[in-house]
């Protein structure tokens, strides 16, 4: 283990927070807000941590995949420590439990909340707050990579622990112009859903704050009611950048190249909008008569559809009193995420397709054991190294999934609750149903449930592995 070289990432990770720290500083004096002083002390105390860990940079800089995940986990860890102090500080989110999972939910893109009244925080606050999406949604080591000249492979392996998705591979022979070229990505969906949505009528502060939650998949939103509260044209936008944002960033460079054929062939493209689509008519079916015309019960079905299987989160309206099968549908989403190297969360599209691949190859075994089946996937063969991390993956899913549920089950909150709480953190979404539906929060929860949450926020937002690193023995041997 190459301890220098984690310590030195980890300091750049503080250097860099304490940078971001400076708009929602910049927004506190703009609206003359005492929380300045908050923001002021937030910043020096990143940065003298940061500046201990950089200013001298290791003779050893080789980062191999060992180092690559523990210094992405740690990295995680301890932005949401420090993203927490500002919470903390002002006295707005005094239980540090508390303002740890507001901070986890925030840069893991998760959206669920601890919060009872939103908008009793100071612009400067529900800033910082969702600008943690902004931040989170395509990852902070991703632009360390685009900055910092790393060596011994560490761009990749960094990238490779950060991004999520079944494998992740380069747009471009140079890694370091691949994360420029993501950043080039986000910053575009960022500034034009902005635009729209002050075409829309919206204030700048809220088209700001939204879109950091929109395009970071996060779902922190600046009122009490989420969306619903805002017209029908910005919910329209609203959905439309969601849906955007749960696709694979490679497809939009394709088409930046004019590659329109290879787009088009992304079979994890096409199931994840037929889904969507799918989804959007069964609860317009399921749910007609409970709004006043056809085209409310649209673009609420439409609006929910995008927010969950995006898993940003936000709401137009309480889904909880939906009738049980488009709640069920909902769930289902739930699980199933948005595409691999898009900000959402989830399990993936495209690892649900591997999955349905593998079983479909199982069955044709069955009834043909001397036949010999390839498994592809968009004219490519699917390597077994994939196929085995994706079963791997699902099984250690899995068994944290139910350890989870058995833990916060000793709240003794009813079994909707319970379920849908580790699944909304686990796939990082943020409402569930029941107790902590879109109308609710997580608030009643034990201090040790919350901590359970926040670590299935971080374990899925890291697909897992990441954080299991940093638990083996073997890891920390020189």
């Amino acid at each position: 283990m190459n301890y220098k070289v984690v310590a030195h990432t980890l300091g750049w990770v503080m250097n860099i927070e304490a940078a971001c720290m400076v708009l929602p500083l910049i927004c506190a004096i703009i609206y003359r807000e005492p929380e300045a002083m908050t923001f002021g002390i937030s910043i020096a105390i990143c940065l003298v941590l940061g500046l201990c860990l950089t200013l001298k940079a290791p003779k050893k800089k080789d980062m191999y995949a060992k180092e690559g995940m523990v210094a992405v986990a740690l990295s995680w860890i301890v932005i949401s420590i420090l993203g927490a102090l500002p919470f903390v500080i002002s006295g707005y989110i005094p239980n540090f439990v508390d303002a740890l999972f507001e901070t986890v939910s925030g840069f893991t893109t998760t959206g669920a909340s601890i919060l009872t009244d939103v908008e009793a925080l100071p612009k400067s606050m529900l800033f910082w707050r969702s600008f943690t999406h902004w931040i989170g949604g395509m990852g902070v080591l991703v632009f360390i990579v685009a900055i910092l000249p790393l060596s011994g492979g560490a761009n990749m392996h960094l990238i490779k622990a950060e991004s999520p998705g079944p494998s992740v591979g380069k747009l471009v022979p140079k890694v370091k112009s691949t994360a420029m070229i993501l950043y080039g990505i986000y910053l575009g969906l960022t500034a034009t859903e902005i635009v729209f949505l002050l075409f829309a009528g919206m204030d700048t502060f809220s088209a700001i704050t939204l879109t950091f939650g929109t395009v970071g998949t996060g779902g922190f939103g600046v009122l009490n009611s989420s969306v619903a509260d805002y017209s029908n044209a910005v919910q329209i936008i609203i959905t439309v950048f969601m849906l955007l944002c749960g696709i694979n960033f490679s497809i939009y460079y394709m088409l930046l190249l004019g590659k329109v054929r290879d787009a088009a062939k992304s079979s994890e493209l096409w199931v994840y909008l037929g889904v969507v689509a799918l989804s959007i008519f069964a609860i317009s079916i399921n749910c007609s008569g409970l709004y006043e015309t056809v085209g409310d019960t649209v673009r609420h079905s439409a609006f929910q559809v995008a927010s969950i299987i995006t898993t940003t989160g936000y709401g137009t309206t309480d889904f909880d009193l939906w009738p049980s099968f488009s709640k069920t549908i909902l769930v289902l989403l739930m699980f199933m995420g948005a595409c691999a190297g898009s900000t959402g969360g989830g399990i993936k599209v495209s690892r649900i397709v591997i999955l349905f691949k593998s079983i479909l190859k199982e069955v044709k075994l069955s009834a043909h054991p001397k036949t010999t089946y390839k498994l592809t996937m968009d004219g490519h063969i699917i390597e077994h190294s994939v196929l085995r991390a994706v079963n791997v993956y699902m099984a250690a899913y899995l068994m944290i999934f139910v350890l989870s549920l058995l833990i916060i089950s000793l709240d003794n909150f009813d079994f909707t609750t319970n379920f849908t709480a580790v699944t909304a953190t686990i796939n990082n979404i943020g409402p569930g149903l029941s107790k902590v539906g879109p109308t609710c929060n997580f608030s009643q929860f034990s201090s040790l449930s919350k901590l359970v949450c926040i670590a299935d926020m971080l374990v899925g937002r890291l697909e897992i592995f990441p954080i299991l690193v940093l638990f083996t023995p073997h890891t920390w041997r020189k």
